[in-house]
């Protein structure tokens, strides 16, 4: 017996070294993540830019974040053409994005009782072929009406480009549709010509056009004045150039910014038409997000999703809104939207359990960069708010979450080291 004391010595002596070391370590993460000797984190976020513009063929991006106090930053990197710089005040196409307003805006005339979401399209519209007179707004909403995406047909871009200074009415693009995906409500498929017919919808129930119901209802009483629907209002001189392949995926890639796109944009008029500065896009995702545009029962039925498996950084889409994967929001829960047109591509992220807007946009398309520098500024966000794990790589383990699986570690390894004193005791 006498001569197992050194060994169950050692083993006690190796426990408390076991948990010295291990609370060295987490102190110094505690220490490390404190934020403490971190730069301001507006120099954070800049550098977010300048490293990913750095390192790609992007020319340049124009950002823009809301913190949970409402004070807002503006950032650029990079240039737009030659050597005249990236500045927060130039105009970029937000594409997709636009479907948001154009969602937002049929809520809107629900609230009015001017319109229903379960009012089917035989209300407003007359027949077309391929299109199921029975879908109801809720359907082309959410991309549940199992319409044929107008794009999908490669006729429509053989014409673009045939006819880039025409301007295609919608019941010509709708001539480009072939036969459904799937019934009304039996399935999803992202499809803009569900947003093209709500933007005929909205014409034909406001007697109005839509970049007129646009300005009245949101630009001005938001102080966003210096937005645009391309197709039926001019454009400023204040764009950022943009750059890409011109549809003709032979990897050439080259400014596009005079090219002639009346034909594209008279197409996406209402799927992806509205120009938009950073500064502005973000202070409409806040606006709409924080509860400002909208009736709480119509922001409830925005946010009714429909799920499906995964589509590229999608998960969910409701009403003009889409839920992001977790892993491109740092494992958070983030709704919004993306949006693509020639040369630019942009996110608008909304955290909800932060109360924090994300925009960024950048002058290429179809790039990465956009993913990669939407990331990075959400995880320097999330990370200055102290809501992102220790570890940067682990973004899914918020510090509390890792806190416990590292307590639960060391009790597992001491119990361990003490069952094999034990085991040694016996022999």
């Amino acid at each position: 017996m006498v001569g197992l004391r050194p060994t169950l010595h050692y083993f006690g002596y190796s426990i408390m070294k076991f948990n010295m070391f291990f609370i060295a370590i987490l102190s110094c993460f505690l220490v490390a993540c404190s934020g403490n000797s971190d730069p301001p984190i507006e120099d954070q976020l800049q550098r977010v830019l300048d490293k990913e513009i750095s390192k790609s063929s992007v020319h340049g991006v124009s950002a823009a974040v809301i913190f949970p106090d409402e004070t807002i930053w503006l950032g650029t990197s990079g240039i737009s053409y030659d050597t005249v710089a990236m500045k927060p005040d130039m105009l970029f196409a937000i594409g997709s994005i636009t479907k948001n307003v154009v969602a937002t805006l049929i809520l809107k005339l629900v609230e009015e009782n001017v319109l229903s979401l379960e009012d089917s399209l035989s209300k407003w519209l007359p027949p077309y072929p391929h299109i199921d007179s029975a879908i109801t707004l809720r359907q082309l909403l959410n991309h549940t009406s199992g319409l044929y995406m107008f794009w999908d047909n490669q006729q429509i871009w053989d014409d673009l480009k045939a006819y880039r200074s025409r301007v295609f009415a919608p019941e010509e693009v709708l001539g480009y549709i072939k036969e459904p995906y799937f019934a009304p409500g039996d399935g999803w498929r992202y499809s803009n010509t569900n947003y093209l017919l709500l933007a005929m919808i909205i014409e034909k129930a406001t007697d109005s056009k839509l970049s007129i119901e646009f300005r009245n209802r949101f630009w001005q009483p938001l102080g966003l004045e210096d937005t645009y629907l391309i197709l039926e209002e001019e454009l400023p001189d204040h764009l950022a150039h943009v750059y890409g392949d011109n549809f003709n995926n032979d990897g050439s890639y080259f400014d596009l910014t005079f090219l002639p796109r009346t034909s594209h944009e008279s197409i996406t008029w209402g799927s992806s038409g509205i120009w938009m500065m950073a500064g502005d896009l973000v202070r409409w995702s806040h606006a709409l997000f924080e509860g400002k545009v909208l009736q709480r029962q119509s922001m409830n039925e925005m946010l009714q999703f429909a799920t499906f498996k995964p589509v590229s950084n999608m998960r969910a889409y409701g009403l003009g809104v889409q839920l992001y994967t977790r892993g491109f929001v740092s494992g958070k829960e983030a709704i919004g939207h993306g949006g693509g047109n020639i040369g630019s591509t942009t996110y608008m992220v909304y955290l909800p359990e932060y109360h924090v807007s994300i925009v960024v946009m950048i002058n290429a398309y179809p790039h990465n960069s956009a993913d990669v520098i939407t990331k990075g500024l959400i995880r320097t966000v999330l990370k200055d708010l102290d809501a992102i794990g220790l570890i940067p790589y682990f973004d899914f383990f918020p510090t509390g979450l890792f806190i416990i699986y590292f307590v639960l570690f060391l009790l597992f390894m001491t119990l361990f080291l003490i069952r094999k004193g034990k085991k040694v005791k016996k022999e």
